[in-house]
């Protein structure tokens, strides 16, 4: 790859996983470079089959206690190649947290990407709905899922700072 070639990173996200990771999730993730979980994870042992896999970042959910560490709270902030990412478990968190009643501070850059897990149900919502952030991302679940959908995750491919697809996958 020559110094002028971007490379693209996919971020996997899951969500409420309650204690059971399919193996179709597994598989599903296997290509990510990062992975997100929104939260009811529902035992550790999720998150280090997730780790065999690449970096993870977790929320705790109303299912969670703190039996994760010190890296899994209520919000978690990252980024990856110059996206911003903010995730919370709760829908209605992430939406507080951009009106300023949460983790982001004045002064602080907003994020790109806001991601929630709760409702069981995939969506991607952007454009005007969205805003500030650039969209706003359920995985819906690869265990548990609602409202007709199938088990699934998203993932995004971003490059240098820009989004460059989103996605819902049905596993």
């Amino acid at each position: 790859m020559g110094e002028s070639e971007q490379r693209i990173t996919t971020v996997g996200i899951l969500s409420d996983t309650h204690g059971r990771l399919p193996l179709a999730a597994t598989a599903a993730l296997a290509d990510c470079d990062v992975i997100a979980h929104a939260g009811d994870i529902c035992g550790p042992s999720i998150l280090t089959e997730l780790r065999a896999l690449a970096p993870v970042h977790a929320v705790l959910g109303n299912n969670d206690y703190d039996e994760y560490g010190s890296d899994v709270r209520r919000f978690a902030q990252f980024e990856v190649d110059g996206v911003r990412f903010l995730m919370a478990h709760y829908p209605q968190d992430v939406r507080n947290a951009l009106r300023g009643n949460g983790p982001l501070h004045p002064g602080d850059k907003l994020p790109h990407v806001c991601i929630h897990g709760h409702t069981h149900v995939p969506e991607i919502v952007a454009g005007a709905a969205a805003r500030p952030a650039t969209m706003i991302v359920c995985p819906g679940s690869v265990s548990r899922p609602r409202g007709g959908s199938k088990p699934s995750v998203a993932k995004i491919e971003v490059e240098a700072g820009r989004i460059l697809n989103a996605r819902i996958e049905e596993i």
